[in-house]
């Protein structure tokens, strides 16, 4: 495997490990928050990462993979949440390739593709 997997929750904790490997491909999967089950609120989410963690072999050697848990329901439907204000996301699951403008939203993750 030539990539490296991040869990983060929260918005400070996917911040500080952007940052932390910044200068390498980092690639980010914006997902709803899982309960003690590993079960998240959002449907989408849980329909989305098997599709999108199948196609991460197509992720250039050297990259960082940050899988981001974003809060419970009533956090990210806040607008002034901060991945709202910070990184602009409009719904999860987001996929985006961090520092540029590709990104997939909602039900674009669930078809597979190289990015």
């Amino acid at each position: 495997m030539g990539w490296e997997e991040k869990p983060v929750r929260g918005y400070a904790e996917f911040a500080r490990t952007a940052q932390q490997h910044h200068g390498r491909p980092i690639f980010v999967l914006f997902s709803g928050d899982k309960d003690a089950a590993g079960h998240s609120w959002c449907p989408d989410c849980v329909t989305a990462e098997p599709v999108i963690r199948s196609e991460l072999h197509n992720m250039p050697e050297g990259s960082i993979f940050i899988y981001c848990q974003v809060g419970d329901r009533a956090y990210w439907k806040d607008p002034n949440n901060e991945f709202r204000k910070n990184l602009k996301l409009t719904g999860v699951p987001t996929l985006l390739k961090y520092g540029t403008p590709q990104k997939l939203v909602e039900e674009e993750c669930f078809k597979n593709r190289k990015y």
